[in-house]
């Protein structure tokens, strides 16, 4: 029996068939045979017989995914693919189900010898995926530039790297949360690797240039996050009943929801057909921008747009595989019943597209139909989980005052009425949050960080009312241009240093000052580092203004994600992190438990900051930027389901932190043998994380800023920033406001 019904699936392009399959089929079974991929045993286990190939088919998946690709490039392709589910069902076999760790390192160490971005292959193959992968890089590269090299060896890294990440959770029992599973399935299921490919299937390359942009980045995760969600689903009885795995959507959502298997799998689709349909908004609202704010000649245009048509035929063409492969669970369901799919034979997936979009059209509407300024009440507090101990500056009194005096001379309470006053700035009380995530700090520093925290909020609080409310976004853009002026990375010597602008505002003449105070210390690369996450933060403004404009509640998954740099998580984690940045190598800031441990301390923050804030924001501001609603909009369920989710979520993310401290930190050094400074170091940061934490939840529940009277004194002294909204589906919010309802008017 099948565990749950397959739900109707989002899939709005037909799939097609590339007319050179058959070529593809005999190829890819010739290359595996020489490769000893098939009934050659390994290490006395046969990963696969004739009849495994022959029926999982990769050459009709690659058929389907790449129905364009000329005959060779099809065949390169579909022998990429043998070799990456060869190597999946390998590692299974030989190091998942004996959990041999030292095993499966010294095996994937080895790996990277077979991908030289410059020069030829030196080591000599000893096993078919070593061969595979020898043969492979030896055909692909020489018509890929250095960029794409580079970016392919990152990705096929990632996916057989972060395999280990799903051995330790398998040798622990250890099922994920939701949010570290998708950011960990993005590089171990291998869909970002798969985009590259279909870069070089279709004959282009995305620019330079572009590659890590916002709206690249979102393409290429939607694609990874849809097609992995995708198998997740038709893949649950295999992995879960038969192989113990634990890295499996449905897995998650049940275990996290404490939900039926019927029921996570429908959330699991739901979430699948969000990402297809963030995918189709950034492609149609976010790449015109980009490319003419880049400057992109009309050749590089088509080449990103050949490699966006790429990434949606391999949606299609992946599903379509799916439900014919005999790897999946593909019976009975909706699609290839006919009962709501329409005809099912080959070639017929079209007739099935407005099924699709029928069924996905209440889910795509609700995302714009949120009425804002609704009065909510007071959203009642959980019991959030809180391990550690807060601890307070001696030089909180001073600090207080001093940021008052600071914000005057800055202009920050005269020059932008409605925005802040210095009743506002005290009721805030920025200097109590400073207090507690920098304890030790001397008065000095203290005042620095409190700086640091009044700037970032006031510029989150002025770009809606300066910007957002008269829609002037091209301005907002225009500011961003200009705040980055006043951050140059060379100001060693007035022979290096960059002539910085006259500031014409407070926001200009703040962020000057606090620039000065706090990289002048900094070396180059440290400014780099702080600058690249300023500009993140600033640059997520105008993604919050974009949405508020069309009235559209966000994605979860894109939320989550834009939040820890809407919310200025990396700001002030760097505030942390560049005063010891030269003790420790520079790449482990960039390994994956670091970037776990801090993703998983920027969720919990702005998780806080969102059921703090949800009165404030939903009812005061019409805003659409709160974790709690997009739960409530995703999952149609009430605003005290959300919160609780919500929680549930801000706990799983607190677990995770301390399951990175006490596991995977010690289990670093060992990795990269950190010398006693080094591990002292990074002991220290997850310290300082840990004040970061305590230190924030202390601020929202000392502070007065989401207190409903302090709420009902700004609502009267400012306008709203949105003015009455226009986009689809708020003509019932201006009823509302003619009835005096909405923002406790």
């Amino acid at each position: 029996m099948t565990p749950f019904e397959l739900p109707e699936f989002y899939v709005p392009y037909p799939g097609r068939l590339n007319p050179n399959l058959s070529g593809a089929r005999e190829h890819s079974r010739d290359w595996a045979v020489a490769m000893d991929m098939i009934d050659v045993p390994q290490h006395g286990t046969v990963i696969w017989t004739e009849d495994d190939f022959d029926s999982h088919d990769y050459a009709l998946l690659c058929s389907y995914t790449h129905p364009d690709a000329k005959a060779a490039d099809l065949n390169l392709v579909t022998d990429w693919y043998v070799w990456v589910f060869y190597f999946d069902d390998h590692f299974l076999e030989l190091y998942k189900r004996t959990l041999n760790w030292a095993g499966a390192r010294e095996y994937l160490d080895r790996l990277s010898a077979f991908m030289p971005v410059d020069g030829p292959i030196t080591a000599e193959p000893t096993n078919p995926v070593e061969r595979g992968l020898a043969d492979l890089w030896t055909r692909t590269v020489p018509a890929r530039s250095t960029d794409w090299r580079r970016r392919f060896v990152t990705s096929t890294k990632n996916l057989l790297d972060e395999s280990l990440w799903e051995l330790s959770n398998i040798s622990r029992k250890r099922v994920p949360n939701p949010v570290e599973y998708i950011e960990m399935r993005r590089k171990v299921g291998g869909a970002p690797w798969s985009a590259n490919l279909v870069e070089h299937a279709v004959g282009a390359e995305v620019p330079a240039e572009i590659a890590a942009t916002r709206p690249m980045q979102v393409l290429r995760d939607t694609f990874a996050d849809a097609v992995h969600l995708r198998n997740d689903l038709f893949s649950y009885q295999r992995e879960v009943e038969d192989e113990g795995e634990l890295a499996n959507g449905v897995l998650v959502l049940e275990r996290f929801l404490g939900c039926g298997t019927q029921e996570a799998a429908d959330a699991v689709n739901d979430l699948l057909t969000s990402r297809l349909h963030q995918f189709e908004h950034t492609f149609f609202t976010e790449l015109p921008v980009l490319f003419a704010e880049r400057g992109l000649d009309p050749k590089e245009e088509m080449e990103v747009l050949a490699y966006a048509k790429g990434l949606q035929d391999w949606q299609s063409g992946g599903h379509e595989w799916h439900m014919r492969s005999s790897r999946y669970m593909n019976e009975g369901s909706a699609t290839t019943s006919g009962v709501l799919g329409g005809p099912t034979g080959l070639g017929t997936s079209a007739a099935r597209i407005v099924p699709s979009l029928v069924s996905t059209a209440p889910q795509r509407m609700r995302s714009f139909t949120h009425v804002p300024f609704q009065a909510v009440g007071p959203l009642r507090l959980p019991d959030f989980f809180m391990p550690f101990t807060a601890k307070r500056s001696p030089y909180l009194d001073a600090a207080r005052d001093h940021v008052v005096t600071w914000a005057h001379r800055m202009g920050m309470l005269d020059e932008a009425p409605g925005i802040w006053d210095e009743h506002k700035l005290r009721a805030f009380d920025f200097a109590l949050c400073a207090a507690g995530i920098h304890p030790d700090a001397t008065p000095e520093q203290l005042d620095l960080t409190t700086g640091w925290l009044t700037w970032g909020t006031y510029g989150d609080d002025y770009y809606p009312v300066v910007f957002g409310r008269t829609g002037n976004h091209a301005g907002a853009r225009a500011c961003n241009r200009r705040l980055s002026a006043f951050m140059p990375v060379e100001m060693s010597s007035p022979a290096t240093s960059v002539e910085i602008p006259v500031p014409t505002n407070a926001l200009e003449r703040s962020l000057a000052d606090l620039w000065a105070r706090t990289a002048g210390p900094m070396t180059v690369s440290a400014r780099q580092a702080f600058r690249r996450a300023i500009e993140d933060m600033i640059d997520s403004w105008l993604w919050e203004l974009a949405n508020q404009a069309q009235n559209r509640v966000p994605d979860p998954i894109d939320y989550i994600e834009m939040r820890r740099k809407t919310f200025g998580s990396d700001l002030t984690m760097s505030l942390c992190r560049l005063a010891h940045g030269r003790e420790v190598p520079a790449g482990i800031y960039r390994t994956r438990p670091i970037r776990s441990m801090e993703n998983a301390a920027a969720d919990y923050a702005c998780l806080i900051n969102d059921v703090f804030s949800y009165q404030k924001e939903i009812q005061f501001e019409g805003e659409l930027h709160n974790c709690v609603l997009v739960v409530e909009n995703f999952l149609g369920c009430d605003r005290e389901r959300a919160r609780d989710i919500v929680n549930d979520l801000m706990t799983s993310r607190m677990q995770q932190f301390q399951h990175v401290v006490s596991t995977e930190l010690p289990a670093l050094f060992e990795e990269f043998e950190l010398d006693a400074a080094a591990r002292e170091t990074l002991t220290g940061y997850a310290e300082e994380l840990k004040n970061w934490l305590s230190g924030i939840l202390v601020w929202h529940q000392g502070c007065r800023r989401y207190e409903e009277s302090e709420l009902r004194r700004n609502a009267s002294n400012r306008p709203r920033p949105f003015g009455h909204p226009t986009g689809l589906g708020t003509s019932a919010a201006r009823l509302v406001r003619s009835a005096g309802v909405a923002g406790g008017g």
